[in-house]
Formats: structure tokens, C-alpha cells, sequence
């Protein structure tokens, strides 16, 4: 999506978030929307399948600050004293030729011709790259025309991607192919990525004299019915029968390579209790995790027999313990 596009779409109208709206109110306005028009919920129906699209556009630009405040400044050109249209300019505000004719003396003799060399109006990347470069940024005062008279080319714009992948390649990494602007990108997602993180892919952008500029990729990741990640470290919740919880036991525990550890279960061990293992987690270019097991007690739905009569014996046995011992106390404080 072009920067030219900015003037005729409203991110936030499609957040339903105000102009002012914080970093989490973005948020959590895009993870409502994304789960009303997700095309798991609609499927075969093209509207809902756009809307989503429209959605994470949004949200790609409104959670980056830099492009956040270009959308913002772009806007406002389009919508105040100085309106840029592609057609001519008329009572309503000035087109692009009346203002590069002003600026740049079309028509008259002698005059220069418009950044880009050509005979119609320039499209916004082209006026945006005048101050600031890269593709368009309101970075200060304008330090000269890059790739205009005297300065070095202009680097490419940059521009934004969103692609999802599953848990399993978020945290042991892979190389996936993204369709941008029309052209096939190929790039290496680094082991240990969560959901929501951008990722700089430089050169990956558009092409300009100077190069091509970055492309911006939000990943989002797809749960897994039994890992989730908390920085590097993985956890897991191991299900235990109440003898080995009871009685101690060692378990085979998977691991996300497809290998298995052996975590030792101790005497009494309650439901619920975490347990690490050192050095089983998520291998970044940073560290290497921890693997954290939650023991999960499993109580037998249907007892019968001799298993019947063996835990009757056992809660004659601890007749005398109350495990709910001290909690109204513990209420009333």
C-alpha cells in the first residue's frame, strides 16, 4: 500500500478509535475487530475477508510511530488549507499542479520540471521524499532535495507487511515468502519471535535511485494447544496421576524439537506447582531459555473394586489432616 493511499483511507475510522487514541487502546480495539471479521468466522465471504485486510493495515500503521506520525501529517496536508488532488485545482483547494507551479515555476520560462522528470503531477511518495527522503517523512527542516538538485538519490519508500505464523515456526524459526506490493520477498524469521513484534527487513522495501528502502513486517502467532513462550523460556503443563504426585515419580516430558527430558516429580507434589528444567527453552542469538513444567494432578473420573476400597483406606488413613485448615482465618482478614 502506497503512502498516496494515506489520503483516502481512515485508520482510525476503521479502528473506531479516536485520532488521540494511546498504543493500547489501538490494541485492544484491532484484537476486536480481527476476531469479529476473521475469515475463519467468515468463510467464503469476500466483504469480511477485505475488512480484515483493512484492519491489519491499520493497525500496521497505526502501531508504528514513525509511520504513525507520517499517516497523521499526510492526512492533515489532505484534509487542510492545502489540498492535494490528482485532478485539477479548483475552488475546494489547490492540485498538485498549482502547487509544484507555484513551488517550482511550471509554465513559465525557464522553469524547472517537477521531481521525477515527468510531464504530469507527482503522486505523494514523490513530494514526501523532498523533505526527508526515504520515501517520505516530516523529519525537520528540509536539508535540501534528495534526489532532486544537488543531493544524493533518494532511497526507495519504506513500506509495512503483516503475515501470520504458526507457534512452532515463531519459536524455532524459518524462512517464509511474503507477496509485497506485487513482488515475491523471501526472508528468515529469527528463532524466538512473539506475536505483534516488527521486524526491520532492510532493502526489502521499494526500489529508488539510492536503493531500495525497509520493509516493516508485523508477525502475528498462532497459539498452540500446549506450548506458549514467555521471553525464552517455554512452558508446558504435564498431566500426573495422583500415585506419582503423591508417591514421587519421574516423567517423560516432550520437548519442542520432537526430543523428550526426564523431569523428576517430587513426593507431594501439589497441582499446580511449576517445576524447571535448565536449558530446554527457546535457543535465541541472545540466550537460551528454560523449560517450565506445571504438574497437573489427574483425578480418576470412575473408580470401582479393589482402587475403590485402596483410597477409602487412604482417607480413613488421613482422617486427621484437613487441607482446608486455616482458610477462614485466612478469608476474614
Amino acid at each position: 500500500m502506497s503512502q498516496q493511499d494515506w489520503l483516502d483511507k481512515d485508520f482510525y475510522a476503521v479502528l473506531g478509535v479516536s485520532k488521540d487514541a494511546s498504543a493500547q487502546e489501538i490494541k485492544k480495539a484491532y484484537r476486536t475487530q480481527a476476531r469479529k471479521y476473521h475469515p475463519d468466522h467468515h468463510p467464503d465471504d469476500p466483504a469480511a475477508e477485505e475488512k480484515f485486510k483493512e484492519i491489519g493495515e491499520a493497525y500496521s500503521v497505526l502501531t508504528d510511530d514513525e509511520q504513525r506520525q507520517q499517516y497523521d501529517a499526510i492526512r492533515a496536508m489532505g484534509s487542510g488549507g492545502a489540498r492535494f488532488s490528482a485532478g485539477q485545482g479548483g475552488p475546494g483547494g489547490a492540485g498538485f499542479e498549482d502547487i509544484f507551479s507555484s513551488m517550482f515555476g511550471g509554465g513559465q520560462p525557464g522553469a524547472r520540471p517537477a521531481p521525477g522528470g515527468g510531464a504530469g503531477s507527482p503522486d505523494i511518495d514523490d513530494l514526501l521524499k523532498m523533505f526527508g527522503g526515504q520515501g517520505g517523512g516530516f523529519g525537520g527542516a528540509p536539508s535540501g532535495f534528495q534526489g532532486g538538485y544537488g543531493g544524493p538519490p533518494a532511497k526507495g519508500a519504506d513500506t509495512s507487511a503483516r503475515t501470520r505464523i504458526s507457534f512452532r515456526d515463531a519459536a524455532l524459526g524459518t524462512e517464509i515468502r511474503l507477496n509485497v506490493d506485487g513482488r515475491s520477498v523471501t526472508t528468515r524469521i529469527p528463532a524466538g519471535v512473539h506475536d505483534g513484534q516488527k521486524i526491520r527487513l532492510r532493502g526489502k522495501g521499494r526500489s529508488g535511485p539510492g536503493g531500495a528502502g525497509d520493509l516493516m513486517l508485523t508477525l502475528d502467532v498462532e497459539e498452540h494447544p500446549v506450548w506458549s513462550a514467555d521471553g525464552a523460556n517455554l512452558r508446558i503443563t504435564v498431566p500426573v496421576s495422583f500415585d506419582e504426585a503423591v508417591l514421587g515419580s519421574t516423567v517423560a516430558v516432550p520437548l519442542l524439537d520432537g526430543d523428550t527430558v526426564s523431569v523428576k516429580i517430587p513426593p507431594g507434589t501439589p497441582s499446580g506447582r511449576t517445576l524447571r528444567v535448565r536449558g530446554k527453552g527457546l535457543v535465541t542469538k541472545k540466550k537460551t531459555g528454560d523449560l517450565h513444567v506445571t504438574v497437573q494432578v489427574a483425578v480418576p473420573t470412575h473408580v470401582e473394586g479393589a482402587a475403590k476400597k485402596a483410597v477409602e483406606d487412604l482417607r480413613e488413613a488421613l482422617a486427621d489432616e484437613d487441607p482446608r485448615a486455616g482458610l477462614g482465618e485466612a478469608a476474614a482478614r
